[in-house]
């Protein structure tokens, strides 16, 4: 009886094959217990964000449309003429007679004034296409490298060779002799500029443990503020001069800073391991070590990255084209799907986020400051996109600040425009900052959403398009404000709509919540099983 009893029990033991350690449970041994050093090398990554929103919003400065002033000094016209059409809210100097008016400030400030943009026939569209161009380099940048971080090149060598060819690109800037070499040179910042976010914040968080990966992400955001709020001070001191400095102010640090990282900063473990280059992991995770004053950690430390990776490496290790991690998502339907419906999401958010900066000029209020406002609401919002990732789902979130973005921007449409009182101005310059405010915590929370939803092997890829998926909304908003000092609606009213409705679709995506990140595609599909209940 006995035997019959503990029979089936030791067989049933038996039957259950151990479960084999995941490199996610792997690599917590190692730098779960993240140290101060540690720490500092991931903050030292994240200040890239600094640089790119400095680029990122340039052109608010040094493509303004500057202001003017009647002289009323040209022959058969004592001023009246030129002071009636100063006084109209549409006045464009344009349709003056030469010498009845100046530039309130030297042309040279902008290139608007500089080349004559307004009034060279273009209109908006031609005042619009430096920006413009610079969000379709991006884009297509975006689209192009940013499969190399998974694949041949790492997370590392990315990002110091985004940020050189970005501040390369943006030194070069400053020898423009027409608007047509600047455009061109702006689409080649935007391009080489594409990766560097996306790679300093996936390398960021995989050099610390879970605790540490949304603090680290929203220090990104932090110096992305950071980056933002530089730009008026920089502008400001900077008012009388060339628009020209600011790229020599905003690109020699950025090239100083690239090659910092290079002699400082080690390259992704979890992607090496992925990638079946098991040594250069190991030597990479002793550098982590090492921070952590683990200097006594030998190979044989590592035992178990051999019995986790070895498998996983050599499955994903063959994928070498540029392109294969798009391939493998989109062989996956359910893969495709999530992609699908996040960067919907993040392309209506993006149209406001990069929008409103663009638009504040279109409230009568000043320039300098009215930047200074919206740079300075991207820091609560990075502490409230953190609050949020520790407390409560995604997709109640983002469908939250979603709608509070549209509503808010579509308020700038109904409140009564500047001219019928000081309140209305300050109303609207109110609403436009707490839409933008709800922007930047939406597009802060898709950012980190979007690496849990994607596993190690295409996570920089997968990242990285959901970034130039909010792009493509800054493709847009250049040309919506140029229509917009004209018409608020097509600028406040599309905004609005656009980030309210596409909002909606982070419904269709799973909750995260509380997993563990994945490290390969069946990784992934196991785990939503799990969940599904399959």
């Amino acid at each position: 009886m006995a035997d019959a009893a503990t029979t089936p029990l030791l067989t049933s033991h038996e039957a259950k094959p151990a479960k084999a350690l995941s490199i996610d449970d792997a690599i917590e041994t190692y730098i779960g217990a993240t140290g101060a050093r540690q720490l500092l090398t991931a903050m030292l990554l994240a200040f890239a964000w600094a640089f790119e929103a400095q680029q990122v919003f340039m052109s608010v400065f040094t493509d303004a449309e500057p202001t003017w002033h009647c002289t009323g000094v040209a022959a058969g016209d004592p001023g009246s003429f030129c002071s009636l059409a100063a006084a109209s809210a549409s006045a464009s100097a344009c349709a003056l007679p030469p010498g009845t008016w100046e530039w309130d400030r030297p042309a040279e400030t902008s290139v608007v004034s500089e080349w004559a943009l307004k009034c060279g026939g273009g209109g908006p569209a031609l005042v619009s296409l430096p920006a413009s161009s610079f969000f379709a380099g991006n884009l297509a940048g975006g689209f192009l490298l940013t499969t190399l971080a998974d694949t041949l090149l790492g997370r590392r060598k990315m990002l110091v060779l985004s940020l050189v060819t970005m501040s390369v690109a943006g030194v070069l800037t400053v020898f423009s002799p027409n608007v047509w070499v600047y455009a061109a040179l702006r689409f080649v910042c935007g391009f080489c500029r594409s990766t560097a976010g996306t790679s300093a914040m996936v390398l960021s968080t995989e050099l610390v443990g879970k605790w540490w990966r949304n603090t680290v992400s929203v220090a990104a955001f932090v110096f992305f503020s950071v980056g933002f709020m530089s730009l008026p001070a920089l502008a400001y001191t900077l008012r009388e001069a060339s628009w020209r400095n600011m790229y020599v102010w905003t690109s020699l640090p950025s090239l100083c800073y690239a090659v910092l990282l290079y002699f400082l900063v080690q390259e992704s473990p979890r992607w090496l391991l992925v990638r079946g280059r098991k040594q250069e992991a190991i030597a990479a995770l002793r550098q982590i070590a090492s921070l952590n004053g683990g200097e006594g950690i030998t190979t044989s430390s590592f035992t178990k990255l051999e019995t986790c990776a070895g498998e996983v490496g050599d499955g994903v290790a063959g994928g070498e084209g540029m392109f294969s991690t798009l391939r493998s998502i989109c062989e996956r339907r359910w893969a495709l799907r999530r992609l699908a419906a996040i960067t919907t999401a993040t392309f209506g958010v993006g149209v406001v986020y990069y929008g409103m900066p663009l638009s504040v000029g279109s409230l009568s209020s000043d320039l300098y400051l009215s930047v200074a406002y919206n740079a300075a609401a991207e820091l609560p919002s990075s502490v409230l996109s953190w609050l949020l990732m520790g407390r409560f789902n995604r997709r109640s979130s983002l469908v939250a600040l979603t709608a509070a973005s549209g509503l808010c921007s579509l308020a700038c449409v109904v409140i009564p425009d500047p001219e019928a009182g000081a309140g209305g101005s300050h109303l609207r310059l109110a609403a436009e900052l707490a839409s933008f405010f709800a922007s930047c915590a939406a597009y802060d929370v898709l950012l980190m959403y979007s690496i849990e939803l994607f596993p190690t092997s295409v996570r920089n890829s997968a990242v990285g398009l959901v970034r130039q998926a909010g792009v493509l909304g800054g493709v847009v908003a250049p040309m919506l404000v140029a229509l917009g000092r004209e018409r608020s609606y097509w600028s406040f009213g599309v905004f609005g709509l656009t980030v309210g409705c596409l909002g909606l679709f982070v419904t269709f995506l799973p909750e995260t919540k509380g997993r563990r990140l994945s490290d390969t595609m069946e990784d992934e599909e196991e785990a939503a099983a799990v969940l599904s209940g399959g």
